[in-house]
């Protein structure tokens, strides 16, 4: 199974490339119960992964890449707006914070997998990104043409504090590239060594803020099930050290992916399918601090 580009969600990405429609079926508030407080108004969850906001935002169908924005105040999520005869149409929800009650008040057609920026001026979406517009979002905006090749299958870049992305791409036998900065010009992507191109689909990135690791999944002799989180560290030389599989409090027996850590550095967010054919897949996470205990001492 190719993580969740499997049949269903390669289709889906496909789609919403190439589409600019999508579908205002239950576009209401109603369709979410009243939230209150931090999280999305969810009980924060210990050292064992659990599901976020279940039977609200984590139910039956799939939901992905749960991303709460710098200040903690919106979070987003993408979920399967298709219909019966499966035309697959992913759409991007987005609530806002507002005198402590959480509203939905946004929703676009999902372009490639959302990742903040660390200074939460630009939502990154594959290829391209939005920049923050007063209490809205620009258009789709490209990267430019070093990253808009049509060779190249990106579905999430991650970017750091520092300018530096990492991003993924299935259609070069699923490696993941770096770019840096260097002198304020943007450096050639390059792929990442054997600890973190090691296995077979490995995707979906996140680099911390200050690029102290990078956390990614992928299918590796020796996983707890399908795909696992895996996480490496840099090390005092400046290099990536060998990649550590995030363990049984994280990883399970079915595929888990998509990781991020909220901008406030407390949770890690991910997905997980709960069947074996990745037709449910609910949003976990999981006390950030699991990352304390994986670093090297």
């Amino acid at each position: 199974m190719k993580y969740i580009l499997s049949s269903k969600l390669l289709l889906a990405f496909a789609l919403m490339i190439s589409s600019n429609s999508y579908s205002h079926e239950k576009n209401t508030q109603n369709e979410f119960p009243i939230l209150k407080g931090p999280y999305m108004g969810q009980k924060p969850p210990g050292m064992v992964a659990e599901p976020f906001a279940p039977g609200i935002i984590s139910k039956e169908g799939w939901e992905l890449e749960g991303v709460f924005a710098p200040g903690m105040k919106e979070f987003y999520f993408t979920l399967d707006r298709g219909t019966d005869n499966k035309t697959y149409s992913p759409t991007v929800i987005g609530f806002r914070q507002k005198n402590n009650v959480w509203k939905k008040y946004i929703e676009f057609p999902r372009t490639g997998e959302i990742v903040f920026s660390p200074d939460g001026k630009r939502i990154h979406m594959a290829k391209g990104y939005k920049e923050r517009i007063g209490d809205s979002w620009s258009e789709l905006k490209s990267l430019g043409p070093m990253f808009d090749r049509q060779d190249w299958g990106i579905m999430r870049l991650s970017a750091s504090a520092k300018g530096t992305y990492v991003f993924d791409d299935y259609k070069s036998n699923d490696v993941i590239r770096i770019s840096t900065l260097k002198d304020g010009i943007r450096q050639a992507p390059i792929p990442m060594g054997s600890m973190v191109n090691s296995g077979t689909y490995t995707a979906h990135p996140f680099i911390a803020p200050d690029e102290s690791y990078l956390i990614w999944d992928s299918k590796r002799k020796g996983n707890y099930g399908d795909s696992d989180l895996y996480i490496s560290f840099r090390q005092r030389d400046g290099l990536w050290g060998p990649g550590i599989n995030m363990g049984d409090k994280v990883n399970s027996d079915k595929w888990d992916a998509y990781a991020s850590v909220t901008p406030d550095g407390k949770y890690i967010l991910f997905n997980r399918g709960i069947d074996d054919d990745n037709d449910n897949v609910d949003i976990y996470w999981v006390d950030a601090q699991i990352i304390e205990t994986l670093r090297p001492k």
